[in-house]
């Protein structure tokens, strides 16, 4: 009897987020899940770690199902590392987090806490996967994106991925029959223009309120950007050595020891 492999789950929208819920679905049909991921929406908050103060874990039970869930005071890195050194007795042979609701394509991957939570599992050796649905609303419809969700898993636990490196998935808000395929994509440059929109509470003290317009800078035809416009699932290798190798060279010609 072949074993199924461990899964470990977790995401930044909070644990019984229906992206998730979805995700754990999924994952059942393939291996052996155990689910920790954040009692409360952690969108944004990169690979922030909780340092300062107490770190809280709950087991709990949402929905029928086989997995294990566990519910975390903190942040997605949190529950990837609390998952790792306390919760599993062996290390998982993959970690999915998401599914988000929202887009992490382009720069967007740097503020992501779903994808701060798969890197977090990268860092560990452990092979990983952040899934993003372009759609903010709360009660997104996740069918169309299952399937393509479970190839892509199935075919990471088949192949593997190479050290150091993690997927960032993101998929188009599209009916199945409408999504084209998926496709291997760099990350689009861009970035945000952002304005803080200065208000005052009823008692007189500002404060402030970020908004603010994601602009692509990348005309490129194998960016994700362009493959989610193109109704393609995009699928961008990414890395968590942050060395920029192509500069080294040129660093190497500065007169820095006189």
């Amino acid at each position: 009897m072949t074993k199924k492999p461990l899964i470990l789950i977790t995401n930044d929208d909070g644990i019984t987020a229906p992206g998730i819920r979805a995700l754990i679905k999924v994952m059942n049909t393939i291996g052996d899940v155990v689910v920790v991921a954040p009692d409360s929406p952690q969108s944004g908050m990169g690979h922030a770690i909780t340092i300062n103060s107490t770190l809280h874990v709950q087991k709990i039970i949402i929905d029928d199902g086989p997995q294990q869930e566990y519910s975390c005071s903190g942040t997605p890195a949190d529950c990837v590392k609390l998952a790792i050194n306390q919760i599993l007795d062996k290390k998982p042979d993959l970690c999915v987090s998401g599914i988000n609701h929202g887009s992490n394509s382009s720069i967007n991957v740097i503020y992501s806490g779903t994808m701060s939570a798969a890197i977090e599992a990268g860092i560990e050796g452990i092979p990983a996967i952040g899934f993003s649905l372009l759609d903010f609303d709360w009660n997104a419809d996740f069918n169309a994106s299952k399937s393509h969700i479970k190839k892509i898993v199935n075919t990471v636990l088949s192949e593997g991925l190479q050290e150091g490196v993690v997927l960032n998935v993101n998929i188009p808000k599209l009916a199945k029959k409408d999504i084209k395929g998926i496709k291997i994509c760099r990350q689009a440059k861009g970035n945000w223009k952002e304005n803080f929109d200065k208000r005052k509470t009823p008692q007189g003290k500002d404060y402030y309120w970020l908004t603010g317009k994601f602009v692509n800078l990348d005309k490129g035809e194998d960016t994700d950007i362009w493959a989610l416009n193109e109704g393609y699932i995009s699928m961008v290798p990414i890395q968590f050595d942050l060395t920029a190798h192509h500069c080294i060279q040129n660093l190497n010609t500065w007169d820095l020891n006189e």
